[in-house]
């Protein structure tokens, strides 16, 4: 190299040395797709942080707590009959986001808690045989009140399924008619009404948006609500995606079965309210109409019988 090109290649060096320490020392800048993106991210998790901050102290504290005591009690007993428990607990909608150990840990703690409370409290003054006899009254009382309150929740969650589902095909069939499609004339009448069917309905569209097939989204609706009219209807639609018939028809016909179904209902409840209505004036209308006619004429009746006997 001759004595012209050394300032050169010296100068090219000094400057590409100042270029990269100025790069070393300035705040890297990520691309603008990227920085979006976490800016998002951000913003997501310090929303979900300052919801979580605004809920309730007792919520935020004392349920978790009441769910891991509830799972351990649940852990003590053998385990049996847990997936007949969690298909009811899923039937009732998953009240409180209970599992079948924590359901089983309720019954636990509320058979304790009430066989334990009366002993010491109310059968302090009683003898301690008739004392712990109502304990263990109070106890079985308290295994059985779950049970009951569960059956009932998954009784009425289906009944409100039932009575929904005729007004809600006639929504779809109105939807898919206009020229909506399937999944998005289930998020219509899921945006459109709040029951337990369009929150099903809801869920199944959304598990078809990350991916899952439209079949099996409702096919887990039946899953999860044990309905049979419901089941027969979505065993239906999917026969009929699978033979390619209309949709729009299959929902018309399949609406106006569910009207009929819902009136043939109604009248077999309307024949069985007299036997409910004879039951209860048998038990309680009948004797207080009789306490409040013969009740004054009773006092009479014996004075006289008396009479008669000691004439």
């Amino acid at each position: 190299m001759d004595a012209a090109g050394v300032p050169l290649l010296v100068g090219g060096l000094s400057g590409l040395a100042v270029l990269f320490f100025w790069l070393a020392l300035a705040p890297a800048r990520a691309p603008r797709a990227v920085d979006r993106r976490l800016g998002s991210f951000v913003a997501r998790e310090d929303l979900i942080e300052t919801r979580e901050l605004a809920r309730p102290l007792v919520s935020r504290t004392l349920i978790p707590l009441l769910h891991r005591l509830l799972h351990f009690l649940g852990g003590l007993l053998p385990q049996r009959n847990l997936e007949k428990v969690a298909q009811q607990l899923v039937y009732a909608g998953e009240p409180g986001g209970l599992s079948a150990l924590d359901f089983v840990g309720l019954r636990i703690l509320l058979a304790v808690g009430l066989a334990a409370g009366y002993f010491f409290v109310l059968g302090s003054a009683l003898p301690p045989t008739i004392a712990l006899r109502n304990a263990m009254v109070g106890a079985m009382v308290g295994s059985l009140l779950p049970r009951f309150w569960l059956r009932r929740r998954v009784r009425g969650r289906q009944n409100n399924i039932r009575r929904t589902l005729p007004d809600a095909l006639d929504m779809l069939t109105v939807g898919v008619e206009a020229g909506l499609a399937f999944e998005s004339a289930l998020l219509r009448v899921g945006e459109q009404w709040r029951n337990p069917l369009t929150r099903e309905f809801r869920r199944a569209v959304a598990e078809m948006r990350i991916g899952a097939g439209r079949n099996e989204a409702l096919e887990r609706i039946v899953a999860r609500t044990g309905v049979e009219e419901l089941g027969t209807f979505i065993a239906i639609l999917v026969q009929s995606n699978q033979l390619g018939v209309s949709i729009a028809q299959v929902l018309t016909t399949q609406a106006e079965q569910m009207r009929i179904k819902r009136r043939q209902r109604a009248e077999e409840l309307a024949r069985q309210a007299t036997v409910k209505i004879v039951i209860v004036l048998v038990f309680f209308i009948f004797p207080s109409l009789f306490i409040v006619i013969l009740g004054p004429v009773v006092p009479k009746m014996m004075a006289t019988l008396r009479m008669l006997a000691g004439g």
